[in-house]
């Protein structure tokens, strides 16, 4: 892809954060919306027609065959990632995938080792990875503004109902997948010490998934993580930093829109926002596009290993809840 090329995404999926990665592109001048594919074509030229996108496809197949596609973004739900991100990738085409990236691990590796032999690029869209706020952080943290960090709290609750998304298995449903992921790579953006030990714990739902889940990381370097997420109640969505010297307060973990530093003794000290967004998901994508204009095969803000690092984390807490999917058993 040249330099002054525009880079072409083909969404796959019309759901809601389908409608949020359009949202983001149609705001992008070196990038745009322009294919999507559906399982209908008449849904595919609904949302082609509502979010101005030129091309629109009646099957996944149809999108993954087009040339002008440079990247493909998946949005369908993490159970039905696995076989059209295998597609695409056997096809040459650039993808994107939301997160939770795979249902478990062994998908992810699969994936992940198929990209690599083929040399195609591939990444997983956790937002929060790719925005400017991660660097302000551990900025902060590197600076010393709160002495040593000694323990990281996050939460990140919605009240979601029995959406079927969150109560069927075979959707890979629960909080982990949808919520909890962003409670681990809260940790992780900005610590990434070995973990010496993990504690947690969850209420099920009716159907096995994971409803409200915790769990507390021991770190090497001696930060302790406790984390909560849940699809069945409200939280304050807040991530806390606490070092010897103060703490550093973000004020949603799910898309941080401003800092708080607050010094020894809860000293209030300043509030740094975070600059203006479309919705937040403009950086995923242009950090595709960097990546593929320089010829990688992974963006540097979430490489593949800490996709595969996350997973595995995922994996570990389900076995031990007894939460399973169908895929589980492949």
């Amino acid at each position: 892809m040249k330099q002054d090329k525009t880079m072409r995404v083909g969404i796959i999926g019309t759901g809601w954060i389908a409608e949020k990665a359009a949202i983001t592109l149609n705001g992008l001048t070196e990038v745009e919306a322009f294919a999507v594919g559906s399982r209908a074509q008449e849904t595919a030229d609904a949302f082609a027609a509502k979010w101005n996108i030129p091309k629109a496809y009646g099957s996944y197949a149809e999108l993954i065959a087009d040339d002008e596609v440079d990247l493909i973004y998946i949005g369908t739900p993490h159970s039905h990632h696995f076989d059209v991100t295998k597609q695409a990738l056997l096809a040459g085409k650039p993808c994107l995938v939301e997160k939770a990236f795979m249902a478990n691990y062994r998908q992810a590796k699969e994936i992940i080792d198929l990209a690599h032999e083929r040399k195609v690029f591939l990444a997983e869209a956790i937002w929060t990875r790719y925005q400017p706020v991660v660097q302000m952080v551990r900025n902060l943290i590197d600076s010393g503004r709160i002495g040593e960090p000694r323990l990281v709290t996050a939460t990140l609750g919605y009240s979601m109902g029995e959406k079927p998304r969150i109560m069927r298995p075979d959707l890979c449903g629960g909080a982990l997948l949808d919520l909890g992921v962003y409670a681990l790579n809260f940790v992780r953006m900005f610590f990434n010490a070995d973990i010496m030990n993990i504690e947690s714990q969850c209420v099920r739902s009716k159907t096995g998934m994971d409803l409200t889940n915790a769990f507390s990381l021991m770190l090497s370097n001696g930060v302790l993580c406790n984390l909560q997420s849940s699809a069945s109640c409200v939280g304050d969505n807040i991530g806390v930093i606490a070092g010897t010297e103060g703490n550093l307060i973000i004020d949603n973990i799910n898309n941080p829109q401003k800092i708080t530093v607050n010094g020894p003794d809860r000293t209030y000290i300043e509030t740094i926002h975070v600059p203006q967004q479309i919705t937040g998901y403009e950086y995923q994508f242009l950090a595709c596009r960097e990546a593929l204009l320089k010829g990688l095969l992974e963006p540097r803000e979430m490489p593949h290993e800490e996709t595969l690092y996350i997973m595995r984390l995922m994996d570990g807490l389900r076995r031990k809840w007894d939460v399973c999917y169908p895929m589980d058993k492949d």
